[in-house]
């Protein structure tokens, strides 16, 4: 049965509620969904569930310094932007699967309409290199301070984690009250290794930025 996490909780990776080891994580998937509040009148129009209201999971590989070694490199795109970050320890939209091939990003849902995962970021835990020690992920409202769209006006937000068999390991659930208000990004939770083994913990730390790159500092050297 998947333990249910309270912010601040940490759990094994690989055992169940009883203390049994019985979950696979040689390829865990980190699901994150939302659903958009429902609101009447003139802002429900604007902020109603089909809305577009794009979040972006993103992960950092941290090492045992609890920083980002590797901050990729800047290349060109199709259309003549720089676009930084690339194929480095940050897995994020425009850079969405790791060097290793160890952990990747799945794809984009910029409505939050449906049930399940919008958002997935897939990792090959027991094939990790013991450099990467933690890995932290997040979430940022893309362009959320220019559209002023915010944690406050999300429900039932969730990250859990699934084993490589399908079965749900944990859950941690989030839903936006006052205390979202402006709050355009969120980590969610951190994964990182203990006496040899994953521990995971639901973290729930707000903050005012859109921009992932804020965030990053705090873990860059």
């Amino acid at each position: 049965m998947a333990i249910n996490l309270q912010k601040g909780q940490t759990i094994d990776l690989r055992k169940n509620d009883r203390g049994e080891s019985v979950y696979d994580l040689s390829q865990v998937t980190i699901g994150l969904g939302w659903d958009v509040r429902k609101q009447g009148g003139f802002f429900g129009k604007l902020f109603n569930k089909e809305a577009e209201y794009d979040l972006d999971a993103i992960a950092f590989l941290l090492d045992g310094n609890g920083k980002v070694a590797n901050l990729g490199r800047t290349v060109q795109t199709n259309d003549g932007r720089q676009m930084g970050l690339y194929q480095g320890d940050v897995i994020y939209f425009n850079s969405m699967q790791h060097p290793s091939g160890h952990i990747w990003l799945t794809g984009d849902n910029r409505t939050g309409a449906g049930d399940g995962d919008d958002e997935q970021i897939i990792v090959k835990l027991d094939q990790l290199d013991e450099r990467y020690q933690k890995i932290v992920f997040l979430v940022t409202i893309y362009m959320g301070r220019k559209n002023n769209q915010h944690f406050g006006m999300i429900d039932n937000a969730f990250i859990r984690a699934v084993d490589a068999r399908g079965k749900e390991i944990t859950k941690y659930s989030l839903s936006g009250d006052a205390s979202m208000n402006g709050m355009c990004s969120m980590v969610f939770a951190e994964a990182y290794r203990h006496n040899g083994d994953w521990k995971f913990r639901a973290l729930g730390e707000p903050n005012h930025t859109d921009s992932f790159v804020d965030i990053l500092q705090k873990y860059s050297y």
